[in-house]
Parts: structure tokens; sequence; C-alpha cells
């Protein structure tokens, strides 16, 4: 089977900057714009405030994977189009061999330390990704092996047939990176390793990175000659940096402060984010799913979306929200849930992210009603990088995240096996229900994609039928953006944020 036989010559690549920063005024200086010696684009630096911090020193398998790519750094073999299908990156086509077993040609392209990008080079990234532990969610319950195959191919060969596999490997955390990033113990660097319109040159421990364009880019010259970014976890000082000119684009601003900017440099669009409330179903009072659904039938949604978000998000009805547009008249009711217990003063630690700031409200909110149903409640709040790993271990009872369904890899499936499996890399929840695992590998074998939906949809249910995880709201992008920006990828995936055309 053909798919994509699809070469566009320098092709704008949707690549971004997100990232954050606390302490804003005067911090950003914008030399004037460069003139590239070939004649391309030039143009000034980009002031970016980014709401979330590296987690894991930019390793390319985890949370940071997202923000190299959308700061412009990383890419994959391919990319998500505007329909979440998989669209041509490093591989500029492929075609499927057999159930198991796919080829891809690659496109001429350089990793930023100068060397090609070579079908060995390429298979030894992906080779490296298989081993990382924990491993990319997108790889969740999949193995492969990546072999080159003469000068341009790279042939892929999956441990059981994997039909979304060219999208897949669109997944930030599978980005290419050169064989220097390799060269040391531990997670790789992405510092002038990788491919994208732009290159890390300094990365600041109090907060900032200096990228510069990158200026034999296969999909050529970015209008900006550089950005620099500036971690921000506080979300008014972010909206504040955009008002006052200190930057030029601001990720995330919050609902409150949104009717505080020019409608001209506010910004909007869906996005298929979801937060949720996740119950720890291993170990602690949620072990006993009497109390997951008692938690449940406890939490109303549209107080959180009037209340705290303001009208910026929509009630939450499942793990897809309405920007996934295909998910309500698919979806399934669950079945078989229990019967609510009653709290009787059970006494459980709840805790989320500051990172988000509608997340604390959002979790004073659910406070507020499991302790009107009989919950004794704990809150604790912190910086995502100093949750993350305890959140993951199970150290809390409840957990209040954010969390893009498609993000990983733009199969609806794939949320499903790295967040609600028994073997899921990034199981909030701690969830490990036979049905569900059984309804998820179900969905995973399903080829065509309708079909594939009606299957998520069913495994969805049977996921949201163990009250391991109560959805709150589905929320919307808001970013500032200042008057003379153009070409600010607003991408509801939220890979990306700065393009090769983003300019002022």
């Amino acid at each position: 089977m053909q798919v994509h036989l699809l070469s566009i010559k320098r092709p704008v690549r949707f690549l971004a900057a997100l990232a954050l920063l606390p302490g804003l005024a005067g911090c950003f200086a914008s030399p004037p714009g460069e003139s590239s010696s070939d004649g391309g684009p030039s143009g000034s630096r980009l002031r970016v405030a980014l709401a979330f911090p590296p987690a894991e020193n930019f390793s390319p398998y985890g949370a940071d994977a997202t923000l190299l790519s959308r700061l412009g750094v990383t890419e994959g073999l391919t990319a998500l189009d505007a329909n979440g299908a998989a669209a041509p990156a490093l591989a500029q086509s492929w075609r499927r061999e057999n159930d198991r077993t796919w080829r891809f040609t690659l496109r001429d392209a350089a990793f930023q330390d100068g060397a090609d990008v070579t079908p060995s080079a390429v298979a030894e990234a992906l080779t490296r990704a298989t081993r990382a532990k924990p491993g990319p969610a997108a790889l969740a319950g999949v193995s492969l092996d990546a072999e080159a195959d003469g000068s341009r191919g790279v042939r892929i060969t999956t441990g059981a047939a994997d039909p979304v596999l060219p999208m897949r490997l669109s997944s930030p955390s599978l980005a290419v990176l050169s064989p220097k990033a390799y060269e040391k113990k531990g997670a790789p660097t992405p510092v002038g390793t990788a491919t994208g319109p732009f290159e890390i040159t300094e990365v600041d421990s109090g907060g900032s990175a200096t990228l510069d364009r990158f200026d034999d880019y296969w999909g050529g010259l970015a209008h900006a000659s550089g950005i620099d970014a500036r971690f921000v976890k506080d979300g008014t000082a972010r909206a504040n940096a955009v008002r006052t000119g200190d930057v030029d684009i601001a990720e995330a601003i919050p609902v409150a402060q949104a009717a505080t900017l020019d409608k001209e440099t506010l910004k909007e669009a869906g996005t298929t984010r979801t937060t949720g409330l996740h119950l720890n179903t291993r170990s602690g009072p949620f072990k006993d799913p009497g109390l997951r659904a008692a938690a449940r039938t406890a939490v109303d949604s549209s107080v959180i979306v009037k209340g705290v978000f303001e009208g910026y998000a929509d009630p939450g009805a499942g793990i897809y929200g309405p920007a996934v547009t295909w998910a309500e008249g698919k979806r399934v009711k669950p079945t078989g849930r229990a019967a609510a217990a009653r709290p009787d003063g059970t006494r459980i630690t709840l805790a989320t992210y500051d990172n988000r700031p509608e997340l604390p409200e959002v979790a004073q909110v659910v406070q507020q009603q499991l302790e009107k149903a009989g919950f004794e409640v704990k809150l604790q709040v912190r910086e995502y990088s100093r949750l993350e790993s305890d959140a993951l271990e199970g150290k809390f009872d409840a957990f209040i995240g954010a969390r893009n369904s498609l993000l990983d890899t733009g199969d609806p499936v794939g949320i499903l096996a790295s967040d609600y499996t028994c073997d899921g890399g990034y199981n909030l929840a701690r969830l490990c229900d036979e049905k569900a695992d059984r309804a998820v590998t179900k969905a995973d074998q399903v080829d065509a994609m309708g079909e594939r939906q009606d299957a998520a949809m069913a495994a969805e249910a049977e996921v949201l039928g163990t009250d391991a995880v109560v959805p709150l709201a589905h929320q919307r992008i808001i970013a500032g953006v200042s008057a003379g920006v153009r070409g600010v990828v607003l991408d509801p995936y939220e890979r990306a944020l700065v393009g090769v055309g983003t300019r002022r």
C-alpha cells in the first residue's frame, strides 16, 4: 500500500517555540534583524514566554519532548497535518510493505552539528528511543526494529501490526537526533544535534534558553533570526509581558487575564487538551471503586467551566473533547460502574501544579465539592517539574492535570495505551484493569480509521467505567501575541507555536 508520495519544495514547517518564564520585565533585548548570506529571509529575534520549564533536562523522551518541538528544535520522520493525518517531515514518503513492515524514504536534510541525516542515523535514533527508561509514551505497548535500507531508506518492523505507525512517528518523543547526541551516558542531548529550523545554543538553569536560526534547515530559512525563550511560571506575568511589549508571544494566558489584553493581541483556538481528575486506583482510599464513584458523583464540571475557565472551555464529556470533531457522535456510555460509597470523612491528598494557572483554582473547586460529599481533602500545589515523578509513583490519592488527548501520536488509541493501561508510561491513575486493557488492545488492532475511532470510543467507555479518571473540562488555547507578529501557529495538538514563517 502506497502512502503519501508527497514531496514539497521548501515547505513551511509548523514547528514551535513554547516554553516558560519567571521574571520578565527588561529580560529581553532584541538585536537588529540579520541578513542571511544567501539572500534568504532576515528578521528580528522573537521573544517568547512559556509556561513550563524543562522538567527532565531537555530529554526528548518525556514531557520536554513537546517543549523541544514547540521551540522548533526537533522533528521526526513525520508530522501531523490539520486533519490529524500523517504528513511528510524528515521522511518525504513511505509505503507499507506488509502488516508489520513499513519503508520510509528520507529527504535530503542535515543535523545541526553538520552531519547528514542518513538512514543509519535515523535507525539508531529510533532504536535508542525503544530502549529509553521510562519509554516514550508514543511507544506504549509497541515494539519496533529500525534498520537502514540503501542510501535513503529506513525499514521499520513492528512486533505486531501497527496501522498508524506513520502517525506514531510524528510524536515529539520520537524526534531524530544525530549520533553525537548519544555519546554521553544518560538521556541524549538535543543541543546542537537536532534537525529543526532553530538550534539551542545556550540554556540558563535560571529559566531561559537561547536559540539561533539553523541556516541549513531543509525547509528553508526561518524568518526570525532566533528565539529568546524564558520559562515563566506566573501566568499574570506572561500576560503583563505582552501588554508592556516585553515579549512578542506568550503562551497559556490565564483566563482571568484574557479580558485585560487588547482584542488584536488575544488569540484563541480549540485544543484537544482535557483537564481531568485522576484517582489512584492502586493504593490508598481510591483503590476502592465505590469511593472513586463517590468522587465522580461529587464533581460538577459545569461549575468549573463557568467559574474557573470563564467560558474558555467545555464541560468534561470524556477523554476526547469537542476539538476531536468525530468523538461526540461515536461516544459510548460507560456501563458496570460501581455504586457510590459513603466517604464518611475519608482522608485524601489532592495534588496539582501551578504552571497552568487555572489548575490550582480547579483543584480548590474540586476540593470543596469532595469535602461537601464527605471527604477530608488536603491540597498540594507545586511546580510541575517538582511534582511529576511523585504523581507517577502514586504518592497522591488524586491528581488534577491537563493532557492533550492526541499529543503523543495523533492516534486516539495512543493516549489510552499510555495513560490507562497496565504498562502505560504516563498512567497517573495507576490503572490496571483487565477489561480496559483488552478494549485498548482491540482498538489498536483495527486498521480502518473510522472503525479504529469506534473502537477507541468503546475503550474510552471501559476506562471511564472504572472511574479512574473524571473528565473536568476541555480547554481552549489562549495566547498573547504582539500586534506586529505574524505567523504564530496555534496548534490544537500543542506541538507547535513558532514556525518558519513566524516573524515580527
